[in-house]
Formats: structure tokens, sequence, C-alpha cells
């Protein structure tokens, strides 16, 4: 079997899902943005924007659409490594236990180390990346608050990611004005998505899957 032309069809369809699915809700943003119809804001003394409730749905919706991509863009990476382990004809055994207790990324890492003597710290890609899809993943299939559509960090992946890809430039900045030993949150970071970080993760995927083939399994 050809596993990484079957991931490549995988995340093709992630790829192209997200950016049906996106499109109207973008553009229902720029048309509110652009107070274009049918979003032409009447007179109104009220400060609060025209549209606003219009506008944070379509970001909500936005968001969902990106976190449900991110989860099967994890879920995929799973299937990969998963699909390889059985080609190789060497299951993974109990010596690995701990490794995969701290995340199947990291199983599989100690898993390709110690069967086949690849390092995949020896890649070009970025491994904080790759580990950070499994995370995020998780976070949106468990959610803790009925209350709130979003999906968040957690303190114990904050500790695990000192700087979360998948998350919005105000998060970001917040994270990078606290020491380490000093975030504490009200709310911990948003999971957020948007396309271009999206199709850099596929990208990564894809640029990994061709480095690990590159070896002699």
């Amino acid at each position: 079997m050809d596993v990484r032309y079957f991931l490549g069809e995988r995340l093709a369809f992630i790829e192209q899902l997200y950016s049906n699915g996106a499109a109207p809700f973008i553009e229902r943003k720029r048309k509110i943005e652009a107070e274009e119809e049918p979003f032409v804001p009447p007179y109104s003394e009220d400060p609060e924007p025209a549209f606003l409730s219009e506008w944070l749905e379509a970001e909500e919706s936005l968001q969902v659409i990106g976190r449900t991509c991110i989860s099967m863009l994890s879920a995929s990476f799973h299937l990969y490594f998963r699909t390889w382990e059985r080609q190789l004809g060497r299951p993974v055994d109990d010596s690995y236990r701990s490794a995969f207790k701290r995340g199947w990324f990291n199983g599989y890492k100690a898993y390709f180390q110690g069967q086949f003597n690849i390092i995949f710290e020896n890649s070009p890609c970025n491994l904080n990346l790759l580990e950070e899809l499994a995370l995020a993943r998780n976070r949106v299939q468990h959610p803790e608050s009925i209350t709130d559509q979003n999906s968040h960090y957690s303190a114990d992946d904050l500790k695990k990611l000192p700087s979360p890809f998948f998350i919005d430039d105000r998060d970001r900045e917040l994270l990078a004005e606290m020491e380490e030993g000093e975030r504490s949150w009200l709310m911990p970071p948003t999971i957020h998505v948007t396309q271009e970080k999206l199709k850099a993760a596929i990208s990564e995927i894809g640029r990994f899957a061709e480095w690990l083939e590159q070896n002699d399994h």
C-alpha cells in the first residue's frame, strides 16, 4: 500500500473541506465590514456596531469548521503511523508503553527510533507543531463547558507548549508578556484556527511524511 498517497488524499480533502465550508462565512464577514447588502447599517445612535451578532456568528462558525479540520488532520496523521506500523510488521509492544502515555506522537517517536533508528529530531520539520495537533484535537473532542462554543488549551497543555501555534495574535502577545512561572489565566487561550494555520499544518505533515519515507525502514 502506498501509505503516503492515501495520507495525501486525506490532507487534500481536509484542505478543500475548509475552503468550501468557510467561504460563505468569510464572505458574510466581508460584507458586514464593507457595509454591503444585505448588511447596510440603518441609522442608529446605539454605540454597538450594526450586525455584530451576525459577524460573531460567522466568526464562531469559521472556528468550528477550523477545529473540526484540525481534529480530522490529527486523526489522519495518527492513522498514517498506525498504518505504517502494520505495513512494517513490527507491532508496538509493552516496551513503548511509557512513551505512548505521553501521547501517540511521542510513542511513535520512540517506536521509530527503537525499531529503525529513525530519529524524528533529525527531520527538518516543526515537531512541536506536529505534537500540538494531537493536543488540540483532544481539547476539541472533549469540551469542558456547555456554555462556551470555543475550545481552550489546558494549563497542562501550556506547560508542554510554551508558544502554541493555534492561538490568535492577542493571546500570543499576552503569552509573550508573561514570565513562564507567572502564567495564570482567568481563561486559557482559545484554540484559534485560520486558513493559513491549517495550510501550514497540512504542509508540515506532508513534509514530515516525505522525510520519514526517505529513511530506510
